[in-house]
């Protein structure tokens, strides 16, 4: 019986990007847009960027770019053109044509990882969502490119069927998957209730994608999650709790990576995962202090940080891989209340970013000094357990307490003792 070796074909990419003025810094954004395809499976075979005064509205680049970029495909065997902005479909369509072959945009490649990445039940909820909203409001005029759907990047999705569907089935189908993600966007709310009630701080590790967050948490907290050298690697928020060395505990969450142009439908699909930002009480900053661009890319975090409404809280910037940045001095962010500088894969440093957040933690609290009741000995644990026990001493009207504690228990103390 013959055998067949049976394996799936690299695809060949052709990356563009249009150099206008909103977008000077494109020849970043493409070696950025390589490392997605690569992340994503394939391998980068050409650049090419068109300097113009703004994208063709027709054909995302003009007619002579278009003739130069067809005989690179022809050339070097190239299965398809990846752009460096999100297209309409009528600049798909029209790219297609002229060019003979597969094109996708910025846009696809991204939701395409998050595709492959989504491993929990409401990481590929919240994939498929975007997917579909993605391609709904791309529906019009696409219906032959629909029909030739079939494998390859762009055109996966965890547990996806073939987007041979109407815009009805999508319409439903979205109505379906937003309110799956409505309760679990419920539970998520009454856990971050309970972190509330319990009086555990939250820190919210962000940062741009592949910057360390995720080896981060797992040197702090052993987390075990999954950390590697590629873009999105992980997708699902991962909360783990930690204790300090002054016995005060601290709740970590890592949430998803940022990156520039980070699709509007992928931002709308994971804001209640994003949002963990929003409902900490501190933000830690992970930045790739060894990328040369990482300015760029701190602004692009910040500016994620405000789409999502996330204001008005204390931000520790760690400038991560400290063993690979020539001169310390200068890691800077002017945007951040401290700045420290780490290495999350060898552990350097670790402890001074770890006290940096008790004296944040502590900033947060009110100290408190009283003599209390004997019938409320029962309330130490809680100031153990949530802020920072510097006196405990017996006497004859009760128990003498001095600590930094958190606003709502110094509160809740007070109302007690008062017989409220």
């Amino acid at each position: 019986m013959q055998e067949f070796d049976i394996k799936e074909e690299t695809e060949k990419f052709i990356l563009v990007g249009v150099a206008d003025n909103e977008h000077e810094d494109v020849e970043e954004s493409l070696d950025e847009l390589e490392d997605l395809a690569k992340t994503a499976g394939a391998v980068t075979v050409c650049k090419v960027i068109q300097n113009r005064e703004k994208i063709h509205p027709g054909t995302y680049i003009g007619k002579g770019k278009i003739e130069e970029v067809k005989i690179l495909v022809d050339e070097m065997g190239a299965t398809g053109v990846v752009c460096d902005d999100e297209l309409s479909p009528a600049q798909i369509r029209n790219l297609e044509e002229a060019l003979g072959t597969k094109v996708i945009d910025r846009t696809v490649m991204i939701l395409d990882i998050f595709a492959s990445r989504a491993i929990t039940r409401e990481g590929k909820i919240q994939v498929e969502l975007a997917q579909l909203r993605y391609r709904s409001s791309r529906l019009t005029g696409l219906g032959r490119s629909l029909s030739r759907l079939g494998g390859g990047i762009g055109t996966r999705g965890p547990g996806e069927k073939k987007l041979e569907v109407d815009r009805r089935l999508i319409r439903d189908r979205i109505s379906q998957l937003k309110k799956e993600l409505e309760d679990i966007e419920r539970s998520r709310q009454t856990t971050r209730n309970l972190r509330s009630s319990n009086k555990v701080p939250v820190v919210a590790i962000v940062g741009y994608t592949n910057a360390g967050k995720s080896t981060l948490l797992n040197k702090l907290t052993g987390a075990g999650i999954l950390a590697e050298d590629k873009l999105f690697a992980t997708l699902d928020p991962t909360t783990r709790n930690l204790q300090l060395d002054s016995g005060t505990q601290v709740l970590f969450t890592d949430t998803v990576g940022f990156i520039r142009k980070l699709p509007h439908h992928l931002i709308e699909a994971f804001k209640s995962t994003l949002e963990e930002a929003k409902y900490a009480d501190i933000i830690l900053h992970v930045v790739d202090g060894s990328n040369p661009d990482y300015d760029k890319q701190m602004k692009t975090v910040y500016e994620t940080l405000k789409r999502l409404g996330v204001e008005n809280k204390t931000i520790i910037t760690a400038f991560n891989k400290v063993d690979k940045i020539e001169d310390l001095s200068l890691c800077k962010d002017e945007a951040a209340d401290k700045v420290v500088c780490i290495s999350a894969k060898h552990g350097d440093y670790l402890p001074d970013l770890l006290d940096i957040i008790e004296q944040v933690m502590l900033e947060q609290k009110v100290l408190m000094d009283e003599v209390l009741p004997y019938d409320m000995a029962g309330i130490i644990q809680d100031i153990r357990k949530y802020g920072q026990l510097l006196v405990e001493e017996y006497v004859q009207d009760g128990i003498r307490v001095k600590a930094y504690v958190p606003k709502e228990l110094d509160s809740k103390i007070k109302h007690r003792r008062n017989g409220q």
